[in-house]
């Protein structure tokens, strides 16, 4: 567990679900500009961000090439990290093929499994959030695959740069095309049917939390665990525009207005 100590008057925030490059080039340029300005907003009292997977709708680094566009956001992370704010990436099921360039170009921090952390005495379990919890082996069967060194060889060195990329966008559109219609988003129901909460229940009797911070399921949720346990599910920027921030004391979700 590492320690994260807040100097006064700083805050950590987390952000998910960004899903840069979907639906086309216009509405994803929208969307970035709205996560550049929010980027903007928080600067004055941020002292890490966190940005907690499937920042696009897909990603893949060959040895020399990456993904084109996104300018703004690349431009915006390297002032924020240029100035000594910390940077923690978590891949998620679309940009789990992340490599090195975030880490060169920013000096982010890359992982993908669930990380715990120590904040001003409050602990902080953070991940994407994809393939965990009961149920879903269809899913689960298919991220071991899509994690496995042989398939990212397959995919870097048998194929061309651009076909690959198409690849990639066209499974990832299948999600979007449920993403972007609010009447087809798979949608909280109830707790006993909330796979994340069930993951959170089973690990806080495992070991306690003060909070359980995830991505992935587009629910902007907090949900009480114990009198002293949250899970807190990140939302998205496609329906919500939600993010979180922790002030060393609170964690609350917050959504973005534009002022």
């Amino acid at each position: 567990m590492e320690q994260i100590n807040l100097r006064p008057g700083r805050k950590i925030y987390f952000a998910s679900d960004f899903h840069l490059g979907a639906p086309d080039p216009e509405k994803s340029r929208q969307r970035e500009k709205m996560i550049c300005h929010w980027l903007d907003m928080i600067k004055a009292d941020v002292q890490v961000i966190f940005l907690v997977g499937d920042l696009f709708d897909f990603w893949f680094e060959h040895k020399h090439v990456i993904p084109k566009g996104y300018s703004r956001l690349f431009g915006k992370l390297a002032e924020l990290t240029d100035a000594g704010i910390r940077l923690i990436i978590f891949q998620g099921n679309h940009d789990m093929w992340m490599r090195d360039y975030f880490t060169q170009e920013f000096g982010a921090e890359i992982y993908r499994a669930p990380r715990e952390y120590l904040v001003n005495g409050k602990r902080l379990y953070v991940g994407h959030g994809d393939g965990l919890g009961p149920g879903d082996r269809t899913y689960k069967f298919l991220k071991v695959i899509f994690e496995s060194r042989l398939c990212r060889w397959l995919f870097r060195n048998l194929l061309h740069p651009d076909l690959s990329l198409w690849l990639g966008y066209t499974w990832a559109g299948h999600s979007w095309k449920k993403h972007d219609k609010e009447e087809d988003y798979d949608s909280f129901i109830s707790k006993e049917k909330e796979l994340l909460y069930l993951y959170c229940m089973e690990e806080e009797q495992k070991e306690h939390r003060d909070y359980y911070v995830f991505g992935h399921r587009h629910q902007k949720l907090d949900i009480r665990l114990s009198e002293n346990s949250r899970y807190v599910n990140l939302g998205d920027w496609i329906r919500f525009f939600s993010y979180a921030v922790f002030d060393g004391e609170e964690l609350r979700l917050e959504d973005y207005t534009g002022k």
